[in-house]
């Protein structure tokens, strides 16, 4: 039986290149990790899909999110903390000078975007729960 990944990418703007810049680095990081790691699922039997959800300004709050097999990042690796920071781009998008966007807290270091680390590991840790 072939086994599905399937990553949510949740962010607000209207596409990868209209979306505030922390977010738009998380999907380049996202696309990059599958790239190096697509030619090896594969070899396993295992078929990726990317939903890429476009948020609405008041869903900031749900914005630079990845959700493996439906599961958040935050639930799949131990010790990351959600938090959110001042974003300016954030702000930009949704017109509201006091806008902040989620961020990760790992191992004493926050990662405004979700760096391809730990997109690698919450793959592998979603299909090991499979």
């Amino acid at each position: 039986m072939k086994k599905e990944l399937v990553i949510e990418w949740k962010h607000i703007g209207k596409d990868i290149e209209h979306t505030c810049e922390r977010c738009e680095e998380t999907g380049m990081a996202l696309n990059a990790v599958l790239a190096e790691i697509s030619m090896l699922l594969e070899m396993e039997g295992v078929s990726v899909r990317i939903i890429e959800t476009v948020l609405e300004n008041d869903a900031v709050a749900e914005s630079n999110s990845l959700l493996f097999n439906g599961v958040p990042i935050e639930d799949l690796l131990e010790g990351i903390e959600v938090t959110t920071t001042p974003c300016g781009s954030c702000s930009c998008i949704t017109c509201d000078a006091e806008t902040e966007c989620r961020a990760l807290r790992y191992n004493g270091e926050e990662y405004e975007a979700i760096p391809p680390d730990l997109i690698g590991r919450a793959a592998a840790k979603a299909l090991e729960m499979e």
